[in-house]
């Protein structure tokens, strides 16, 4: 039922309080309220976030409401409505939020917001704000300017932000015992996993205005893609949260509201509307994701080997967070897998919800062939057995939305050019390993391996985002193909110019090798160009001399 009635006087109203970083579309940096968010959603260009695990989370609180307030949407045609006008229905959310308001009061005696408002230890503590900032070192605060005054208080807005953040993403291990949790033993709470977030390879599209975004993350609750469940409620519809975990009768997840607003922790803030200096944090539900693809909408998929061995059944699909040593488009074969074939086993991998909800879009013709998105990946990487955030990842493409489309001719060639990129990569690497050998290395430079790889990687990094962006509807998918193995001959050629012309003289003379086979063969750089001069024209057939190329080449 909801809760209404004027905020508590000594308060922070989530609704009312600048609190949320955004960048706008005149380039400014600035912050607004909840409720500004979405009235001012066509003014704005992105949330815009300390870290982008922080955006992440905030959009799916957003979302929450969105999802609320329009009821679902219930189907394509109201989805479609929306869509038409770019407009969010602010008076439908204003009307929402303001019948929740009490709930969305940070420092509620009763319930504040993502909080317990009574939690404690059996013993009393004093908590700093060091577990609920993220871009705190564990046990190294010294690598961090938070150090000292920066973390002995922090405004409302900013523990707001990382409140949201913290049951999203928190690292695993042990928490601080809180009285009333029957999982406690001798005043600890033993690790359930990261947050509700932290296992997701999280992808989400970007429109031009923070109002596009949301709807083109808005999958609308209709059979084949969300399901219809009355137990699914935002945490905020639902009775306060106490220290023990839900029940698993209760608990579920039943939909996307649930998912978007999971309490992974229990926590309490300490402080005022002046300053919040601490914070409890203990262990809250525990969610698998095992088969949520169909409730999910915002990750990537894959099968799991080792579930489907050990239950004898499939498929299972986990959700996989992204390869943090690789950019974006590099595995770009994840984000957008191929179509299983007829009859065949289940496809390996999944490509997120909202990916197939806009190529369905587009197949259709709701939205334009022309219409260009942002996908953005985001995940984290974490060490010591999970306990700690290693490094934090983020990265987009701006691609037209034909490569959303699964059987797509444009898709397919511009998965296959990162494979053409990679074989070329392949064969540089192989050109500086055979110099290595040339000036005298015993075994295989690996190092010199990786830096030539390195390079060769940042050289095609900006040519493939603005070679794979420049695609469209009136786009060649063969000619457009082999325009790109022709941009990535010249730029791995001449990297592969400048290895060899700096390998020096005794590399030039060479040495004779015994190999595996007890064949000798002579490895000189002059030899070394030769075999890599075969190699990348194997890797990039489509590049082959032509009066086209040639003159490509001398413009």
């Amino acid at each position: 039922m909801p809760v209404t009635g004027a905020p508590h006087p000594a308060g922070y109203s989530l609704l009312d309080q600048a609190w949320i970083p955004v960048l706008d579309t005149a380039g400014q940096h600035r912050e607004v309220s909840l409720l500004g968010l979405f009235e001012q959603a066509h003014d704005i260009r992105m949330i815009a976030c300390d870290l982008p695990t922080q955006t992440f989370a905030l959009l799916r609180l957003a979302l929450a409401i969105l999802h609320r307030a329009t009821d679902g949407p219930p189907g394509e045609a109201a989805w479609r409505a929306l869509w038409r006008d770019r407009k969010l229905p602010v008076a439908d959310i204003a009307e929402y939020l303001d019948a929740f308001r009490d709930r969305f009061d940070l420092l509620h005696p009763v319930h504040p917001f993502y909080q317990v408002a009574d939690l404690h230890a059996a013993k009393d503590t004093r908590y700093g704000l060091e577990r609920l900032i993220a871009d705190v070192p564990n046990g190294l605060p010294f690598l961090t300017t938070r150090a000292g005054p920066g973390l002995d208080a922090i405004t409302p807005a900013e523990a707001a932000r990382w409140l949201v953040h913290c049951q999203a993403y928190d690292a695993a291990g042990i928490k601080t015992g809180a009285v009333g949790d029957t999982r406690v033993k001798n005043g600890k709470g033993y690790s359930i996993g990261v947050g509700s977030l932290g296992s997701l390879g999280g992808v989400h599209l970007e429109g031009a205005t923070l109002a596009e975004t949301l709807l083109l993350n808005l999958v609308p609750v209709a059979p084949g893609w969300q399901v219809t469940d009355e137990r699914d409620l935002p945490v905020w519809e639902r009775e306060p949260q106490t220290a023990a975990e839900e029940a698993d009768a209760t608990r579920g997840p039943y939909g996307l509201l649930s998912l978007y607003t999971w309490q992974s922790r229990r926590i309490r803030l300490f402080g005022d509307a002046a300053a919040v200096t601490g914070a409890m944090i203990s262990i809250g539900d525990r969610l698998d994701w095992q088969d949520r693809h169909l409730l999910e909408p915002m990750s990537v998929w894959g099968r799991s080997g080792p579930r489907e061995t050990a239950q004898k059944r499939t498929p299972i699909y986990l959700p996989r967070p992204h390869d943090h040593t690789r950019a974006l488009w590099r595995g770009l074969q994840t984000l957008l897998p191929p179509p299983p074939p007829p009859g065949g086993e289940p496809p390996q991998r999944l490509s997120p919800m909202v990916v197939q909800w806009l190529a369905r879009l587009t197949v259709t013709g709701v939205v334009g062939a022309d219409f260009t998105t942002r996908t953005r990946a985001t995940s984290v990487t974490y060490g010591t057995q999970q306990s700690v955030v290693d490094e934090v990842f983020s990265d987009a493409l701006t691609m037209n939305v034909l490569l959303l489309v699964e059987d797509s001719a444009l898709r397919a060639t511009a998965v296959d050019a990162t494979g053409d990129a990679e074989a070329a990569v392949k064969v540089l690497r192989r050109l500086a390993d055979n110099l290595a050998r040339a000036a005298g290395s015993r075994d295989t430079d690996v190092g010199e391996a990786d830096r030539a790889a390195e390079r060769g990687y940042a050289l095609l990094d900006r040519a493939f985002r603005d070679w794979l962006a420049r695609l469209g509807p009136d786009s060649d998918p063969v000619a457009e193909r082999a325009a790109w193995q022709r941009r990535v001959r010249r730029a791995i050629d001449r990297l592969g110019r400048e290895l060899v012309a700096a390998a020096g003289p005794t590399a030039w003379i060479g040495r004779t090798i015994t190999d595996r086979n007890g064949r000798d063969v002579h490895y000189s750089s002059s030899q070394a160009d030769a075999w890599f001069r075969l190699g990348l024209a194997k890797a990039l057939p489509m590049a082959a001399d032509s009066p086209h190329q040639r003159q490509e080449e001398r413009a």
